[in-house]
């Protein structure tokens, strides 16, 4: 195997790593049970479900812990099914265990399939409960319930960290097979290191 082919499998591999992550972060590959991040609103049919508190962790997706209060947080709902696009569904986020309405919004059709809302700076770390009503033209509600933590202090998660350092140690053994200087000053100080552990 020559250079260059080693090179692209070494960058394939990175690739694979950094593309892995996104399923770590939504809890495992697509189709299985695992994703925490979503409501079942009637047998297999779901609407995953994603935080983000912008100001504070630029690019960081939550589910379950939003490290911070006092901070804008929007909540982004997507359909899974494609006939939700047409059912008008409703949005509420509550304070738990009082049940104290800190957010609504009135039950609408949204045709893009896509959520957003910005439901300001939560004023108190505590338990919080997202409910989301299906309304069927029947007139019957369907509602689902997902809890999560506000105040939790926790940024990215170490999963995130371990990630982050994997990724840098696949690129600095790509730079150390295909860069021969850098390859001698390795292998001479793993040398140099050795022989004095050895004295």
């Amino acid at each position: 195997m020559n250079k260059n082919q080693l090179l692209k499998k070494s960058l394939l591999s990175v690739l694979g790593l950094l593309f892995s992550s996104v399923l770590w972060a939504h809890g495992g590959a697509a189709g299985t049970d695992t994703d925490q991040c979503k409501f079942e609103l009637e047998p297999d049919h779901w609407i995953h479900y994603t935080a983000y508190q912008p100001n504070s962790y630029p690019g960081d997706e939550f589910c379950g812990n939003l490290p911070d209060i006092d901070t804008t947080t929007l909540l982004v709902f997507d359909y899974q099914d494609i006939r939700y696009r047409n059912m008008s569904v409703e949005f509420e986020v509550t304070k738990e265990p009082e049940g104290t309405v800190i957010f609504r919004k009135e039950a609408k059709k949204h045709k893009t399939g896509t959520v957003n809302l910005n439901i300001g700076g939560i004023a108190e770390a505590s338990k919080y409960l997202i409910h989301i009503t299906l309304l069927q033209d029947s007139g019957e509600r369907l509602d689902a319930h997902m809890a999560f933590q506000a105040g939790s202090g926790k940024g990215s998660s170490s999963a995130t960290y371990l990630l982050y350092f994997l990724v840098l140690l696949a690129l600095l053994y790509i730079y150390y097979i295909s860069d021969e200087g850098f390859k001698k000053k390795v292998d001479s100080y793993i040398k140099s290191s050795t022989s004095m552990k050895d004295d």
